[in-house]
């Protein structure tokens, strides 16, 4: 019985046997400790840097943030292709377990910086350690799931991000209260994932497509020692991923248009969405309320609409099409940011509009794990979504540098939101190129 027949006889969850779950829930998990660290830094960004910057430059505090952003994103992206790279040649399990081993390591030394270019420095390095564990957990989940629920898993395994910033601002409603040294004690807690390698060693197949295209990496690589004329897909198995990803111009044509729109979500998330939480506790401020608190209200509100949105769009994306849904989701990000920024000022209607523009803002991300493993052959398959999930981000850090800056030139959020908002038509006009790809089946070429 074939995959589409077992989905059409029953649910489709119960044609998944315990490998296929076991996958999903590792590279949730993965997610969710990077989303845990990432939302940390947000929430508390602004705090430490009012004990690592002296009292006259309180001011450019904005300025700053968005620069210590900025150098995690940058580190993110270079740790997300070294990751990707890797994956591809040592196996998508050895390369997970390396990334949360790297996190856990890298989020704790954060928690000692005692100025702000140290502050920076560090988050680099975590910024490295976080972008090598996505695109491994993607690859190993697509290669895994069958085709009829691959749409499915992927935002499954997206929601590992939200339920991580949901827990961040959990969290930081309690430890946020403890004093000034509050944004150390995020970071300390950021190291307990790391025992979470233990279970993945044990628990968690490696990917047997991924096997495969070893194999036949090897073969074509002793053939090609021993002098043989290679054909054309051996050819392919011997070159570098990265050179291989740009030898041939559908798969090119591919990643670029890819690009473009990676370059969309990363760059509007980052440049906007993630002032989300300082600017209702601004709003709160101004009522006399905690900023702190409120914050921490905004950030949980954003992403359970975030988790709604990455499932959501998933589970669409199996029933309507990857390209149709991906549209979508872009149109209304950008219809919702003038209605966050600029027309709703009632802290209640506030928080109800942080939720919807959550699941659309953030909740658009499960767009590149459903759509991207589709796009590409399996012995370049990490390296091609690490290529089009990070590559953006050495373009996509200066989105909090601007964003920053403009919020100090116009004295607010609103305006620098909806500037960085046009960013969404780039990804509105690219999405059509890509092909339709679901229902796809994965091969081990």
């Amino acid at each position: 019985m074939t995959g589409a027949e077992t989905a059409l006889r029953g649910p489709w969850y119960r044609s998944l046997n315990r490998d296929q779950w076991y996958a999903l829930l590792a590279s949730n998990l993965g997610w969710l400790f990077d989303g845990y660290e990432t939302y940390a830094l947000i929430l508390t960004v602004a705090v430490a840097l009012h004990q690592l910057l002296p009292p006259a430059q309180y001011a450019e505090i904005p300025a700053y943030a968005g620069t210590v952003i900025a150098i995690t994103l940058l580190g993110w992206g270079v740790g997300g292709l070294i990751g990707g790279v890797l994956a591809d040649y040592i196996g998508r399990k050895r390369m997970m377990m390396l990334a949360i081993l790297a996190y856990s390591l890298m989020t704790g030394l954060s928690a000692i910086s005692w100025d702000w270019l140290s502050f920076a420095a560090l988050r680099f390095l975590v910024g490295v350690a976080l972008g090598s564990e996505w695109a491994t957990g993607t690859s190993m989940t697509a290669e895994l799931w069958p085709d009829h629920a691959r749409g499915k898993g992927a935002g499954l395994m997206q929601c590992g991000l939200g339920i991580g910033f949901f827990l961040a601002s959990l969290i930081w409603l309690f430890v946020g209260a403890t004093g000034p040294d509050a944004w150390r004690y995020m970071y300390l807690i950021g190291i307990l994932p790391g025992l979470a390698t233990l279970w993945v060693r044990r628990g968690i197949p490696e990917s047997a497509l991924w096997e495969r295209a070893a194999e036949r990496r090897r073969a074509a690589q002793e053939r090609r020692r021993a002098g043989a004329t290679l054909h054309a897909h051996e050819h392919a198995l011997t070159r570098f991923t990265l050179f291989d990803l740009f030898g041939h111009a559908e798969i090119r044509r591919r990643t670029v248009i890819a690009f473009l729109m990676s370059l969309t979500t990363t760059l509007a998330w980052w440049g906007i969405s993630s002032w989300v939480p300082p600017y209702i506790g601004s709003v709160a401020a101004k009522d006399g309320l905690s900023p702190a608190q409120w914050a921490s209200f905004a950030g949980m509100a954003y992403n359970v609409g975030a988790i709604a949105g990455y499932a959501g769009l998933g589970f669409l994306a199996d029933a309507y099409g990857r390209k149709p849904v991906t549209i979508l989701f872009f149109a209304m990000s950008l219809l919702l940011t003038p209605v966050l920024f600029l027309w709703t000022h009632a802290l209640g209607l506030l928080l109800l509009v942080t939720c919807v523009n959550g699941f659309f803002s953030l909740g658009q991300y499960s767009w590149m794990p459903t759509w991207l493993p589709e796009l590409y052959p399996t012995r370049i398959r990490a390296t091609g979504v690490a290529f089009v999930f990070n590559a953006p981000r050495f373009v996509a850090f200066l989105g909090p540098l601007l964003a920053g800056t403009l919020i100090v030139h116009f004295g607010g959020y609103g305006h620098a939101a909806v500037i960085v908002a046009s960013i969404y038509v780039l990804g509105l006009l690219a999405a059509p190129f890509l092909p339709e790809t679901r229902g796809t089946t994965l091969h081990a070429d």
